[in-house]
């Protein structure tokens, strides 16, 4: 039996249509694509504490490793894995933050606060950050400040020692340095007015949760150094120092390449970015080995996350692979390597706004400009 590639409705990807939508045919609405992971999305309270509880003994496992061993070079290592449970624990605390990670919503919240401790992650300020601004306005100069990307004009008008920065960052060895400083930094742990003009408690006593949080670790280790006769530096550097290092260079790299690509576009106009379904084009799939995938609890199957936030990441795959199937060539799917990596670094410094296109720091393109959406959909 053949299916009709129009559904009876006449607009492709109706909620009762089940073939893909002609790569021609204009973009189904939102809330079209989204019916088709609404069934993908059910929530459950027994894998979201399962989950938790893993990482949560993961971590203290590490903690309890890198005191334990006698060895500099094994403390270290112990440390940079204990660094990336810290971001399994915050992609856990993510979801959560999204109400997707249990069907309470109370309980969401508390599990957010408390997986977001160990990557010392102010709960309400990442909610208005992220939940708000990057996936209300992906992509949208302007109002998504996550990795935004200058203009030549723009970065010749910052003095000497900003460009320098931006460089740093754009290089490919600076998302680290990047999240700690323009993301956590300035906009997370305790913010200025410039940066978060709306002033809330919540704020605030999240800033001092994560600040105790961050004190008694450091006293824990102090602690153990003491009572087992270690130097406290060591442990401090690497029980602390590394971990945290660690897993800011992890999170500076994830949001980096989930909407840094020669095939993703930012936009100026509020109107053009609409018209180019931000939802599904701004975003990258990064696909890596078997295991790399589970390892990073799918946070990489980052499409259906924008289309649909309320799918959590133990159902993120099935969801991404629907898209896929629904909405072949539009969604972009990268092969993870080093050398795709480096090339994006390389090439994606600036951005050409009116050509929409990715340019170096001498503002020469270095990206084939994308089709101008337009406002009927389209692409001009």
């Amino acid at each position: 039996m053949t299916l009709s590639t129009t559904p009876a409705h006449g607009h492709p990807g109706h909620p009762g249509h089940a073939t893909p939508v002609a790569p021609g045919a204009p973009m189904p609405h939102r809330k079209i694509i989204r019916s088709w992971v609404i069934p993908i999305s059910r929530r459950s309270t027994t894998i979201a504490l399962l989950l938790s509880a893993l990482d949560f003994t993961l971590f203290g496992a590490g903690l309890a490793a890198i005191v334990w061993t006698p060895w500099l070079w094994a403390k270290i290592v112990l440390g940079l894995v204990t660094g990336f449970v810290i971001g399994r624990l915050f992609i856990l605390g993510h979801d959560a933050c999204h109400q997707s990670f249990t069907p309470n919503r109370r309980l969401n919240t508390w599990l957010g606060r408390l997986l977001f401790m160990p990557s010392l992650t102010p709960y309400s300020l990442w909610a208005v950050g992220h939940n708000v601004v990057h996936h209300g306005y992906t992509n949208l100069k302007g109002f998504d400040f996550v990795w935004q990307p200058r203009s030549i004009a723009e970065f010749r008008a910052l003095p000497r020692w900003r460009r320098q920065l931006e460089r740093v960052y754009r290089s490919g060895l600076g998302p680290g340095l990047y999240y700690m400083i323009d993301m956590w930094w300035k906009r997370m742990y305790f913010p200025s007015r410039k940066q978060m003009p709306t002033r809330r408690a919540e704020f605030i006593w999240d800033g001092i949760l994560v600040t105790a949080v961050a004190a008694a670790w450091i006293a824990g280790l102090a602690w153990a150094a003491d009572a087992t006769g270690q130097s406290s530096w060591t442990l401090l550097v690497s029980g602390f120092a590394i971990p945290i290092l660690f897993w800011k260079a992890m999170m500076g790299f994830v949001v980096y390449v989930h909407h840094t690509h020669t095939s993703v576009a930012w936009y100026q106009d509020k109107a053009t970015w609409a018209a180019a379904q931000p939802f599904v084009s701004t975003t990258v799939h990064l696909t890596f080995g078997r295991w790399m995938g589970s390892a990073l609890h799918h946070i990489m199957e980052h499409t259906a996350h924008h289309v649909d936030m309320s799918v959590p990441l133990y159902r993120l795959k099935q969801a991404q692979k629907k898209l896929e199937t629904m909405l072949p060539g539009r969604i972009v799917i990268q092969r993870f390597s080093w050398r795709w990596y480096f090339d994006t670094a390389r090439r994606c410094k600036l951005y050409d706004y009116d050509r929409l296109c990715w340019t170096d720091f001498k503002g020469r393109p270095t990206s084939k400009p994308l089709p101008m959406p337009t406002l009927d959909g389209g692409a001009g």
